[in-house]
């Protein structure tokens, strides 16, 4: 259905949406912020490639997986199953780790029409596709229209499938698009350089109202996590300002190097945070893998999701692979959107969880588990209370802070990190609950620590440089090792 025919209740509450998309979310850009010995945080290296890594251009089943999907039949036959409501806090929107898909409730149903009902030129029955070397395979998608496609039982889907193959995606469907912002080895920085960047030629190209988007398996080996961050944030910043809404991912373990595996439940924690901040799709695709022998990759490389027969076979046999994995979650987040963008239906969930507490030193964010992705903006969030952490820094610290509470059953190694938004110089640091100087840790960017059993506060501060403090949004991942 176009967007001219949508219902008019849907248009009606699209315009406030869109003020209050407008009101919360800044535009975010790639920018140098300070570091304490100077340099410029901006990441100096450039993009690379796998050295190494076989094409992904399909590769059979080659495991010998069980005859066992990534989860059981009731959690991957129906799309609508985030997880539990919560109607009292009204902190930060929070996305659950316990599902495979985000929720979208009444406000972020809406929030997500307004974004279309903005851009109208957008064509409705097309989306982008934005990756690394996982979304050029020909396994990802393109089975949809070559084949062999088994939904597995999941009739519901198949208005979404011709709805898309229906649509003109410069010349050929979107499934099968080559897409000019997608290439093997590239980091979320390679879709973002030139003039134009690769990203711009694709959605100018397709004028897409959808988009699927992973970038981090490689960005994971090499790139350091506010850079990740804030490359992330400016796709999704440029998709959003010509319509095109995409869908995130968390990105698939790293079995082929150990030292990049312990950095992806991080880099998947800031995604999962940017998605929430904006109130966009985000699938799960890292927690889906886990559970499958081998994590769905292939023995070749440990790296690139397996195909079991080209992708698109969705039986519980094709559903041990990890390329038939992304393809049904993809697939599913698309009939999501479809329903709640272009169908107009109200809702998908009857709530969104959010974040208990105000962020100050008398009421701290609580953090319900670890590990946790969260959101800032020290320009309306927090208060300016502490101006130095002595225990860890003479650094000037005397912009907003935010705090975030949480609890430690047993001594645990954590990793703490923020990802500073455009204009934005955000510090992290971790300190005893309640505490106004002393510090157990602190970075500009990610702290690593061993903490004993009890509350803590994670401290968002901000930094003030010359010119005076340097507030902004941030993104904030608490992860346990």
């Amino acid at each position: 259905m176009s967007s001219s025919a949508r219902t008019s209740r849907s248009r009606d509450r699209a315009g406030c949406a869109l003020l209050l998309v407008l009101t919360l979310t800044g535009c975010v850009t790639e920018i140098g912020t300070h570091d304490d010995a100077g340099p410029s945080r901006a990441d100096a290296r450039g993009p690379h490639d796998d050295a190494g890594v076989v094409s992904d251009t399909g590769v059979v089943s080659d495991t010998g997986a069980s005859d066992a999907g990534p989860r059981d039949a009731a959690s991957d036959a129906g799309a609508t199953d985030a997880g539990p409501g919560d109607t009292g806090p009204t902190g930060p929107v929070l996305y659950p780790y316990e599902t495979r898909h985000s929720p979208v409730d009444l406000a972020i149903a809406d929030a997500l029409r307004a974004r279309a009902a903005a851009h109208p030129d957008r064509r409705d029955d097309v989306f982008a596709k934005v990756g690394d070397s996982i979304t050029v395979s020909t396994a990802f998608l393109a089975c949809f229209v070559t084949g062999p496609v088994d939904l597995g039982g999941r009739d519901a889907l198949t208005a979404t499938l011709t709805h898309f193959r229906a649509g003109d995606a410069a010349g050929t469907d979107p499934f099968r698009r080559v897409s000019s912002a997608a290439g093997i080895g590239w980091s979320a920085s390679r879709a973002l350089s030139g003039s134009p960047s690769p990203l711009t030629e694709e959605l100018d190209a397709l004028s897409p109202r959808f988009a699927s988007l992973m970038y981090g398996t490689n960005d994971s080996g090499f790139v350091d996590l506010d850079s990740y961050g804030r490359n992330m944030t400016s796709i999704v910043e440029q998709m959003l300002a010509v319509g095109t809404i995409p869908i995130l991912s968390s990105i698939p373990p790293r079995d082929d190097d150990a030292a990049a595996d312990l950095r992806v439940p991080v880099f998947n924690a800031l995604v999962r945070a940017l998605a929430a901040s904006r109130g966009l799709p985000f699938v799960d695709y890292h927690r889906e893998l886990l559970p499958l022998a081998g994590h769905g990759l292939t023995s070749v490389d440990h790296l690139h999701p397996q195909a079991y027969m080209n992708g698109c076979v969705l039986s519980p046999t094709g559903l041990a692979a990890g390329a038939n994995v992304r393809n049904l979650l993809v697939l599913e987040a698309l009939e999501r959107l479809r329903q709640v963008v272009l169908v107009g239906t109200d809702a998908l969930d009857a709530s969104a969880p959010h974040l208990a507490g105000a962020g100050t030193s008398a009421d701290p964010y609580v953090v319900p588990s670890l590990p946790f992705a969260g959101h800032l903006d020290t320009r309306t969030d927090g208060e300016a209370r502490v101006d130095r952490w002595d225990g860890c820094s003479t650094a000037n610290e005397s912009g907003p802070e935010v705090r975030f509470r949480f609890h430690l059953a047993a001594a645990t190694r954590v990793t703490a990190a923020v990802s500073s938004g455009a204009g934005a110089d955000l510090d992290v640091h971790v300190v005893p609950a309640g505490s106004t100087g002393a510090c157990q840790a602190r970075d500009n960017r990610q702290v690593d620590v061993d903490l004993a059993a009890g509350d803590w506060e994670l401290v968002i501060d901000t930094y003030a440089g010359a010119s005076g403090p340097l507030p902004g949004e941030g993104l904030v991942a608490l992860v346990p090792r």
